[in-house]
Parts: structure tokens; sequence; C-alpha cells
């Protein structure tokens, strides 16, 4: 096992398992497979008789929870796809209907870790952001070509930062000397805006979070995708099946709770969590990275689509 995948932490593990209630021989969609620490266990429930396709758009991930799950054989088939795209994996895969499917909305701890992919701004690196490398409009082309009000209108919706103006306009008046290239110069130009020191621990969360964050969504068109597989879950789902997704902030976790409402008025699902789950105080404590993690969960009727 790589040490990547050793020191994976997989977010409220303990309630994914209790509340998907897997049984041997289940078919299992994990839509976020990560580097496989919750494919591991969700194998060992359904067995040797069940299967599990884990999609993942990051091929050093994928080719890490490889090697993890190599020990439960034919049971686990692994694919480079975006989770919109569930539907065509799951006819390609002749899995049909499915038991069980899980996403986890979170990047994985050795991308965050990563320098050289441009998601934090705790280490210098180049201003990516790109899950999938495929993609060709990273982070710094965004910066260094929107406009003043564009750049604004994006960090807004996108994470609701409330200095999104003097950040978009710092950054335009930054950009006229040298392009902004490094995430070292962007948490320069965010804590300038807002005139707060990126060395000091004034606040509780770093100046540049919310700016990173909109960065982040906006390169990989992450709740486009969202929308795109919920819609598609439920026709992937057996009557009886559940869907269990773990989102980090409002935006991702406003999408799946009214989605989740509309469809139990439709008569498509049961929710199953009254309200989201959270990690406990323990896991907090233990994984820093699951303290914003959200857990909600529904059950597929056998109601048709309209």
């Amino acid at each position: 096992m790589s040490q990547a995948s050793s020191c994976h932490v997989p977010v409220l593990l303990a309630e994914v398992l209790e509340h998907l209630q897997l049984s041997a021989g289940d078919r299992v969609v994990d839509c976020t497979v990560g580097l496989g620490g919750h494919a591991a266990e969700l194998l060992r429930r359904i067995g040797p008789a069940g299967r599990l396709v884990g999609l993942d758009l990051d091929q050093q991930n994928l080719e890490t929870a490889g090697r993890r799950l190599a020990e439960f054989g034919r049971g686990v088939q692994l694919v480079r796809a975006n989770f919109a795209e569930l539907e065509d994996v799951l006819s390609q895969a002749d899995l049909g209907r499915v038991d069980a499917i899980l996403v986890d909305l979170g990047l994985s701890s050795n991308q965050i870790e990563d320098s050289g992919r441009g998601f934090s701004f705790a280490v210098d690196g180049p201003l990516d952001m790109r899950i999938d490398e495929r993609l060709t409009t990273t982070a710094s082309d965004l910066v260094n070509a929107l406009s003043e009000k564009e750049l604004s209108e994006l960090i807004w919706q996108y994470s609701q930062e409330r200095f999104s103006r003097k950040i978009a306009r710092r950054i335009y008046q930054m950009r006229r000397d040298a392009r902004i290239t490094t995430t070292t110069a962007l948490v320069r130009a965010v804590c300038s805006a807002v005139k707060v020191d990126p060395t000091s621990r004034r606040t509780k969360i770093h100046p540049a979070t919310r700016t990173f964050l909109a960065l982040r969504i906006a390169v990989n068109q992450e709740l486009d995708h969202i929308r795109s597989l919920l819609a598609a879950a439920p026709r992937c789902l057996a009557a009886g099946g559940r869907l269990a997704v773990i989102s980090f902030h409002s935006l991702e976790d406003g999408l799946v709770k009214r989605d989740f409402r509309q469809r139990q008025q439709e008569g498509v699902y049961r929710i199953i969590t009254k309200r989201p789950l959270s990690p406990s105080a323990g896991e907090r404590q233990a994984n820093r990275r699951s303290r914003s993690a959200k857990l909600r969960v529904v059950q597929r009727t056998d109601q048709p689509m309209n």
C-alpha cells in the first residue's frame, strides 16, 4: 500500500456503512473512489459475490486505488470518468441498476498536499486547480483573463465571499504588473485586498479559503456535474437502493438537499437522514479535514420517474 493510501482517512465511514445497509452480493458505485478508503470497506460488506464500480477523474488516484483494492479481484472495476457520466459508465459495465451509490465530494488528501496541483493556499505551487489534467483551463487562466467584474461575480457566486469586489479589484491591479501564476501570488492578492497578514492567526478561516474554493469550482465545473449526477441517480438505482452524498460546503449541500426534497415530494425517494449527519467530535479531532462534512442519504422507491 502506498504512503498516500495508508495515510488516507475516509470521512464519515461508519455513518456511510450504517446508512447504506449493504448486503452480500450487492452492486455498488463509488462515484469518487479517490484513494479507495470508502471502497475497501464497501467491498468487505458486499463480499466476493458483490460488485463495485469506482469512478474518478484523477489517474494517479485510480492507480493508487487499484493497488489498494487488488485483493478484491474481479469484484472491482475502476473507470476514469466524471460522475456526471454515471449512466454511460453503468451501461458500458453492463451493471444495470445498482443497490447503492456513494459520492464523496471532497478532494483527497494527496491532491490537497501536492503543491503541483495548486489546490492549497498553504503551499506555493502553480495556480492550476484541475482535478482532471486533461482540462485545458486552469485557475491561472481565469485569474488573468477574466475582467474585474467577471472575477468578482465568479468569487461571489461560488463562495459567497463578502469581499469579492475588493479581491477582484486587487487581482486586476496586481496582474497589470505581472501575471498571477502561483498560489502564493494569489494569496498575497487576497490578503492585500482584505488587509490581513497571510501569516497571522487572527482569523479562524484563512482569508484566501473562499477565493480558492470558487476558482476550483469554476475550473472543474463542479456544480454542473453534481446537478447531472443528481438527475441521473434515480435512473441508476434499483428500488430500495440508497444514495449517500458527502458534501463539504453550502453550495454542494444545498444542491443535494433541494434535489432530495423535490424527489421525495415526487415519490421517487424516501429521505433517510432527516438532517445531515456530521462527523463526531472524535473524528473531527482525528481528521481536521472532516470538520465541514455533511452526509445525506435517500432510498429509491419503486415509483417510476416522470
